[in-house]
């Protein structure tokens, strides 16, 4: 059994050549949005979901780009309301976000 029932993966590469990557797209922000949102849901932590940091995880031009794991479902988003959307129906209710996931690398 794995220690988080999910363990979420922000891409939040900035390349160096100012080429598209996901930190160009606010994806710390993101990140840090989510963890806070887990937090109050109480959601976050052992045995729970876990909000991490990535470098780059090679999808920048689909980005910004989370993958959840242990479904190794890959998501893109824009905005909050779409992070909302993940973590309510993934996270919280085990449902995949069909119109936000992309397709398997």
């Amino acid at each position: 059994m794995s220690y988080y029932t999910h363990h979420v993966f922000f891409c939040t590469n900035e390349r160096e050549d100012g080429s598209q990557s996901c930190n160009q797209c606010g994806a710390r922000e993101a990140r840090d949005y989510v963890k806070q949102r887990c937090k109050a849901l109480g959601i976050h932590g052992a045995g729970r979901v876990r909000i991490n940091t990535a470098g780059c995880l090679d999808r920048c031009e689909s980005g910004p780009v989370i993958v959840v794991y242990p479904e190794d479902v890959w998501y893109t988003y824009i905005d909050r309301e779409d992070l909302d959307e993940i973590i309510e129906q993934h996270l919280q209710h085990g449902r995949i976000v069909e119109r936000l996931r992309l397709p398997a690398p």
